[in-house]
């Protein structure tokens, strides 16, 4: 049975977490293969193309009109989220990848266990990685060590890592999810 808390009569009624994760590559078939090759993702189903001569795309997706989901293609990494991941082709397409600096920048975290030895997977299959690892050995996210590195067409991505759990965990009743006991 679930403990109703403040957050939880709060908000979207019935709410129960994050489904997945949307965001458009300029080539699928390169995103799809990265994700699976390098990250470990599996793939489970692929729709598409969708596209409309009235004003479905726009008044549903808020795109331009003449807008074509090309395909999508959604995967699942291990734990947590699913991703669905988009090709569009649009008259008015900006394909410029934003950065985390930019209004609608973002980037995907994935867990590791040991981010050492996933940093040296990652750059031995020529993958950018940004920086080495940030240790964090004070505050409220002492344990936690993080980097970024770039997908194929310089999407950011992040691997994070704290297996002895962050500082915060241990001041909060609220409780994450932790990799030593993956069922809280």
């Amino acid at each position: 049975m679930l403990h109703e808390t403040s957050h939880a009569r709060n908000g979207l009624p019935g709410l129960r977490g994050t489904d997945h994760i949307g965001f458009t590559v300029p080539d699928l078939d390169q995103a799809v293969r990265f994700f699976v090759e390098v990250i470990g993702c599996e793939p489970f189903y692929e729709l598409g193309p969708f596209r409309s001569d009235g004003d479905w795309m726009e008044t549903h997706l808020n795109v331009h009109p003449r807008t074509v989901m090309k395909r999508l293609k959604f995967l699942r990494c291990r734990h947590g989220s699913n991703f669905e991941i988009f090709e569009y082709s649009a008259p008015d397409q900006d394909g410029l990848q934003p950065r985390n600096s930019d209004v609608g920048g973002h980037h995907l975290a994935f867990y590791v266990d040991d981010i050492g030895e996933a940093v040296a997977y990652l750059k031995a299959r020529g993958v950018r990685v940004l920086g080495e690892p940030t240790v964090r050995t004070e505050g409220l996210s002492a344990g936690q060590s993080w980097v970024y590195f770039l997908s194929p067409w310089g999407m950011q991505l992040e691997l994070v890592s704290f297996p002895a759990g962050k500082a915060y965990e241990r001041e909060t009743k609220r409780r994450l999810w932790h990799p030593a006991n993956p069922h809280l």
